[in-house]
């Protein structure tokens, strides 16, 4: 009896090869479209109505700039401009001149994608710094003066305690040690005292865990921060700043951003297309915090002293009632004489603290300081704080009020917008900027996409030339697999294109050949054995498939290390190479493999091979 050879059914596997290209090659398409210039027009308050689209035509008429669209959302319009940097710099400055401050123009980019794209949710490739043009900022953590603030924050805790228990005698002062920088307390008290020093210190611990205690003699003691609580403040720290920051990126509505630290107290924050760099200097570098302070009576204890805009000094007392952390929501508005204010809504302990401090405060001033830290001439970093508001509590308040009196409606705004993404606990410098321009991106994605073009143009040839009919395949989920990286990384929410990625796109073409060559060089090699093609091709894809996974995995290895450790170009690098791997392995093995069996190829071996 002869035994047939029967082609094997790829039912299933044909059906996921067709929705996954299906769904990745659609998330591709809107790259191939690009970016439009686009400026966003959005009211400061909720109830004001949006302008027409006949009255931005207009204004944009004025200054004969091109409209390709407008754009009408419920909360914003989008003017869609034609024409290069300058020219959607002068239509800025168009609107705002003839909108005036009760509207906000901000720069963006549109999708030049279809209409029917953007309705599915599917958008271009984010672009890295390098390739879209954008700022650049490295900014520094102060870390010793958070230690400072915090130390300061002690002490006043401390005086708490001892006014409370009446130890009259007893004192505290901040000091530096002057060899690590590290600051303490110097606790001072008096021989029959020392009995009470244990109750301080206890009921301190308790308010503040963290906090030791070192005798010194029968007078003096040292209370200070133990060094694994030092160094979970300093990793909180920049955690906050890190969150903070990212806060205040989304409130300026740039997604594409990289914000990640860099080395021990650097932060590294990248804004791709951003076209207004002094906007973005003015509110990433702020070191902006708001606090609430009940006026000092004639026996307070522990108290700081702030100057109002008439030149009046205000004495209140060191511990804030609450403080801007305990801010949930801000934003801009007016009141009934048009002057600006932010209106402010706290969150439950805050809502606690102040509806029980303003019950028993009714008919009394509350103080508003808000704080930013400069550097002088000398590059210190010293603290600069002035008094926004002294409002005299007219009744009992909850979790929501307004802070008035603010000098003009766009200060209004960008304490709204500080507010709403969090103060910083430890002030931060920008110690580096740079600005790309958007020329420069383009002539390096220009290059980048010629660099690829030549590289798989190369490659398609010689494995056509080579392979005949099993090139063709190779050839075929080659493209496949660029089209399925492409649609990935629109895909994916935080996946940045840089220069760098282009790199890796080349490097992704050459590692999807390599699998092809193996399994190909197998196939021939079972051939020269005297198999048929399909146990040949059977057993090429099975021989290579470890060898192609060890391959893989190590180089996965490499670019996921890259991908935790490096920032900026590297991993920009490290994460096109990733979802390389993943999508070469797919189209390279998987793919290839249900092409092979459908193609029926007839495998070629020359006589001197089989010799």
């Amino acid at each position: 009896m002869r035994k047939t050879t029967a082609k094997p059914k790829h039912t299933w596997q044909i059906i996921v090869i067709i929705v996954t290209v299906l769904i990745l090659g659609l998330n591709a398409i809107p790259t191939l479209y690009g970016s439009n210039n686009a400026l966003l027009i959005s009211a400061q308050t909720p109830t004001q109505s949006l302008p027409s689209p006949q009255q931005l035509r207009n204004l944009m008429q004025q200054e004969d700039i091109q409209v390709k669209q407008i754009i009408n959302g419920e909360v914003d319009s989008k003017i869609v401009i034609e024409g290069d940097d300058e020219t959607l710099s002068r239509a800025q400055q168009q609107l705002k001149n003839n909108l005036g401050s009760a509207y906000q123009v901000r720069l963006r980019s549109q999708s030049a994608a279809p209409k029917w794209l953007d309705e599915l949710g599917m958008s271009p490739i984010k672009l890295g710094l390098d390739l879209s043009g954008g700022v650049l900022f490295v900014l520094e953590v102060d870390i010793h003066k958070a230690d400072q603030e915090r130390i300061e924050s002690a002490k006043d805790e401390a005086l708490q305690i001892i006014h409370q228990n009446s130890l009259r005698g007893m004192t505290v002062k901040v000091a530096a040690d002057d060899e690590d920088l590290t600051s303490k307390i110097n606790l001072h008290f008096l021989s029959h005292q020392s009995g009470n020093v244990k109750i301080v210190v206890n009921e301190l611990q308790k308010r503040l865990p963290g906090i030791t205690y070192t005798s010194v003699d029968d007078n003096n003691g040292i209370l200070m921060y133990s060094q694994q609580s030092l160094s979970t403040f300093h990793s909180e720290t920049m955690a906050q700043a890190i969150t903070t920051l990212r806060g205040r990126i989304e409130e300026l509505g740039i997604t594409e951003a990289v914000t990640q630290r860099q080395g021990k107290n650097r932060i590294r924050v990248e804004l791709p297309g951003v076209k207004d760099p002094e906007q973005a200097k003015r509110i990433i570098g702020a070191t902006a915090s708001l606090d609430f302070y009940e006026i000092a009576g004639d026996s307070a204890i522990g108290t700081k002293t702030f100057r109002d805009e008439d030149g009046r000094h205000l004495r209140v007392v060191s511990k804030p009632i609450f403080t801007g952390a305990s801010i949930e929501n801000a934003s801009t508005g007016r009141d009934e004489m048009g002057v600006a204010l932010v209106n402010l809504s706290l969150d439950a302990i805050g809502g606690q603290k102040m509806s029980a401090f303003s019950k028993n405060n009714i008919g009394k001033p509350m103080v508003v300081v808000f704080s930013e830290y400069h550097r002088n001439a000398a590059d210190e970093m010293i603290k600069k704080s002035k008094v926004i508001s002294v409002a005299t509590i007219q009744s009992q308040l909850g979790n929501r009020f307004s802070i008035t009196n603010l000098e003009s409606h766009q200060a209004a705004s960008d304490l709204a917008l500080l507010l709403r993404a969090g103060s910083l606990d430890a002030p931060i410098t920008i110690v580096q900027q740079r600005t790309i321009q958007a020329s420069l991106g383009q002539d390096n994605v220009n290059n980048g996409i010629m660099a690829l073009a030549i590289g798989l143009g190369i490659t398609l040839l010689f494995m056509g030339l080579w392979y005949r009919k099993l090139g063709l395949i190779a050839n075929t989920s080659l493209v496949l697999n660029l089209v399925c990286l492409l649609g990935l990384m629109a895909l994916l929410p935080n996946v940045v294109l840089t220069l760098p990625g282009i790199a890796g796109l080349v490097l992704t073409v050459g590692m999807a050949v390599d699998t092809n060559v193996l399994i190909f060089e197998r196939i021939k090699e079972q051939r020269r054995r005297g198999q048929s093609n399909f146990s040949a091709i059977e057993t090429g894809y099975k021989e290579a498939f470890s060898t192609i996974l060890d391959a893989n995995i190590t180089t996965m290895i490499t670019a996921l290390i890259l991908l935790s450790i490096g920032y900026g170009p590297v991993k920009g690098f490290a994460m096109t190479l990733s979802l390389g791997i993943l999508t070469s392995m797919f189209t390279g093995v998987f793919v290839s493999h249900v092409l092979t069996y459908l193609v029926k190829p007839q495998i070629a071996v020359s006589h001197k091979e089989l010799s």
